[in-house]
């Protein structure tokens, strides 16, 4: 069965002379049969689980392409090469580390390297290509199989804007419950939130967006190519790792996080550690942080302006929930975005 590959949207940042690009990718095949019967196992737990009878056939071929990539069979030892569209030297590159040595995929099927371009190959492949506003299309290749990929070489300076994705910009309703948040998540069309792609186009297409969710990268294809289709502007991805292989010891350390320490912890610590290392690539530009009130997006955003005092611009804030007339201390300092109330699972235009 062939290899299926997934390019994950990433960035360049200079460094020195050199643009680094920080890449990842995942190497896996499907797994018919077992997926299958795995898939059918998981619709009856989750029947039992919501309790409202059984899935429509509609739910159910949807729940099953959204868990489809948490089934698959990772491949592991793989190595990955990187070609640019367009490049004139047809020019082959091979992840590699930060010690410059070349990296294979690991036992999750993931391999995660960095890619150097000088200032002039930068150039030449942006003409080449003749990008708009930085970004570049390439193809990971592994054996016979590949996959598209796109990076944005983001310049040191200027703005950008690191977004969550759930209740900010994807109706996902957590304050109605769990019950809710799994028939959102997976069982029914997304919903983008009102206004919020609007907003986000008017600030222009200079602007470098980050999509920072604590949601698991095995959500990555099905959020992508709904947010791009609701037209969100095209921006890179940090998630939430979440490994599937039980032989290996970081697997164990994952789950015991997330259900000894709790999801919201592990949560926490992932965006501010992903926005701390975007802050860090780009030491010159201005961040706008935008959220809202669940997912401790208030407490994330300002333990990074604690971090970053001059670097944050603003946070912004979508309320669902009246938390400003509620808790004002909590979001002190921060513009708030008017949004929608949500009543038991049902969104109302406030």
């Amino acid at each position: 069965m062939p290899k299926e590959v997934t390019f994950y949207r990433t960035y360049g940042c200079k460094k020195g002379v050199m643009w680094e690009l920080p890449v990842r990718v995942w190497v896996h095949k499907p797994r018919r049969f077992i997926e299958g019967a795995l898939a059918r196992a998981a619709e009856i737990g989750m029947e039992k689980l919501l309790g409202n009878g059984e899935l429509s056939d509609a739910e159910k071929e949807r729940f099953r392409s959204r868990i489809a990539d948490s089934l698959a069979d990772d491949d592991s030892r793989e190595e990955v090469f990187v070609t640019f569209d367009g490049d004139p030297k047809g020019e082959t590159f091979q992840l590699t580390n930060a010690e410059g040595s070349s990296v294979r995929t690991d036992a999750n099927g993931l391999v995660e390297g960095v890619l150097r371009l000088s200032e002039e190959r930068a150039q030449i492949l942006l003409q080449r290509q003749h990008s708009s506003h930085g970004w570049l299309s390439c193809h990971a290749r592994v054996d016979s199989s590949q996959a598209e990929g796109r990076i944005r070489l983001i310049p040191p300076q200027g703005l950008s804007v690191v977004s969550d994705i759930d209740d900010t910009i994807k109706i996902t309703e957590i304050p109605a419950g769990k019950e809710i948040v799994l028939r959102n998540t997976f069982f029914r069309e997304f919903v983008a939130a009102p206004e919020m792609a609007e907003r986000y186009r008017e600030l222009g297409n200079e602007v470098a967006f980050h999509y920072v969710s604590g949601g698991p990268w095995q959500m990555y294809e099905v959020l992508a190519q709904f947010l791009f289709g609701e037209r969100f502007p095209e921006g890179t991805f940090h998630m939430k790792n979440v490994r599937k292989n039980l032989l290996e010891p970081e697997t164990w350390k994952d789950l015991w996080t997330l259900f000894i320490n709790g999801s919201e912890e592990a949560t926490v610590n992932q965006k501010i550690q992903q926005i701390s290392q975007l802050m860090t690539d780009f030491p010159q530009r201005q961040f706008v942080l935008i959220g809202d009130f669940g997912e401790k997006d208030p407490e994330v955003f300002r333990r990074s302006q604690e971090q970053f005092p001059t670097r944050v611009q603003e946070i912004r804030i979508r309320d669902v929930v009246n938390d400003r007339a509620q808790n004002q201390q909590r979001l002190a300092g921060m513009t708030i975005i008017e949004a929608e109330t949500i009543i038991e699972g049902v969104s109302q235009l406030r």
